[in-house]
């Protein structure tokens, strides 16, 4: 595989870690803020999934 490939490949799954953790802090604070609630639970269920991913990735 590509060098350049390689590096992105070892990089995707620590780069979703850090959008799992940005989709659990705003998803909470819209919740508990009382904003818009739907769109903070719809972050939550994101987070889940792209938590997910990672698991299937690394695993």
């Amino acid at each position: 595989m590509n060098e350049g490939l390689v590096g992105i490949a070892q990089a995707a799954p620590a780069i979703a870690m850090l959008g799992v953790f940005a989709c659990l802090i705003g998803g909470g604070w819209m919740v508990v803020k009382g904003g818009d609630r739907k769109k903070g639970v719809l972050l939550l269920v994101m987070a889940a999934v792209l938590l997910g991913n990672v698991v299937i990735w690394v695993g």
